[in-house]
């Protein structure tokens, strides 16, 4: 049997891991074997995986750790396809690969800017991550990118041939029925009294800038009667806690934590908020338009969300860190009309089946 192997550091809440099982369960059901190979098997999201797929355990608590466990992987399981997510990851995998004789195909994934990312999540010189990628990336069968901003970053940072990267969206539709939620579900959702629900959902990093949005909401005209959902969990949370309580708006902003099934949320919101300073391609954003949702976005550095959004024509844009440009955003996005019907059709572009099998085309499979 045609054998599939995702290499990631472990199934915790992020976007990347939720797109990698939906690529896994998809290509699970079209009758390949599919194997999750994690440096930790930890995470929210191991329930949503096909009970058909195994999970490996690297038992690496570190990167530098990974070699020689993913080398052995590679040597006893040999997979035909190997796909792998996450920079410094994704070096590392080329590695463990080369070492093990290049055992099947080795594709990378990036979902991020990582040029962007230096300063911000990654903490590291670009010319650092720049030298790891020339070192590394080239020896891969091929790379994949999220979107076109993501492709142009890692030409510039990896130095491979152009022909070697192929640019395919996330897929981030699941076919769900748009259904907008009864009066009393909203009010059980977000409580009585509330006109207007705003939803943002993202991990509580500094990368997300959540505090921007808050700070945003705070600008806001106080008739609006609007309250702030903001569905994630993260190392902010004590931080973005706090400043909510200093703007005196805890009866105001919500952080309810990490919800598997977002959909309710969606399916109760008046207005989707992503502010994020960097983004490859934002899925919530696709998710929120799939369930009809109007939706507001920064230029995110990747330019993923100006891609889903084609330059402002499905929803509002404002520059990243602006907080009184967001606030005014908001304020237009719960008055004007988005048309619903357009936001559904742009996100089914983004479904599972289509984007599995563009992998699947580009694994020669």
């Amino acid at each position: 049997m045609f054998k599939i192997s995702i290499i990631l550091p472990n199934l915790d809440g992020g976007g990347a891991e939720r797109i990698a099982i939906y690529l896994a369960n998809d290509w699970a059901a079209r009758g390949y074997v599919v194997e999750f190979v994690l440096m930790q098997r930890v995470g929210n999201l191991l329930q949503m995986l096909n009970s058909s797929i195994s999970v490996v355990d690297l038992r690496a608590t570190r990167i530098r750790n990974v070699i020689s466990p993913l080398k052995k992987y590679l040597l006893d399981s040999r997979p035909n396809v190997v796909m792998v997510g996450m920079w410094p990851l994704t070096s590392v995998a080329v590695v463990a690969w080369l070492l093990s004789g290049r055992i099947g195909r080795l594709y990378l994934i990036e979902h991020c800017h990582l040029s962007a990312e230096c300063d911000r999540g990654l903490h590291i010189s670009q010319n650092y991550l720049k030298t790891c990628m020339r070192l590394t990336y080239p020896f891969a069968t091929g790379v994949i990118a999220v979107s076109n901003g993501v492709k142009n970053d890692v030409l510039n940072l990896s130095g491979i041939s152009s022909k070697k990267i192929r640019l395919i969206y996330n897929p981030a539709a699941t076919g769900v029925v748009s259904e907008r939620a009864s009066n009393k579900d909203r009010e059980i959702m977000w409580g009585k009294g509330i006109t207007y629900n705003i939803l943002s959902v993202g991990s509580l990093k500094i990368e997300k800038n959540h505090e921007c949005l808050i700070r945003a909401f705070s600008k806001m005209p106080k008739y609006i009667n609007a309250k702030l959902t903001i569905v994630g969990e993260g190392l902010l949370r004590k931080r973005l806690e706090s400043l909510v309580i200093d703007l005196g708006l805890r009866d105001k902003i919500s952080l309810p934590g990490f919800y598997q099934d977002v959909k309710p949320w969606y399916q109760t919101a008046d207005l989707f908020v992503l502010s994020s300073d960097v983004e490859g391609l934002p899925t919530v954003l696709i998710e929120a338009m799939e369930h009809g949702v109007p939706v507001i976005s920064t230029k995110t550095y990747g330019g993923g969300a100006e891609e889903i959004l084609q330059n402002g024509r499905l929803g509002l844009l404002v520059e990243v860190k602006d907080e009184q440009a967001l606030a005014a955003a908001m304020v237009k996005g719960l008055k004007v009309t988005q048309e619903k019907q357009a936001l559904i059709e742009r996100a089914k572009e983004f479904s599972i089946e289509k984007i599995s099998k563009q992998y699947l085309d580009y694994f020669k499979i």
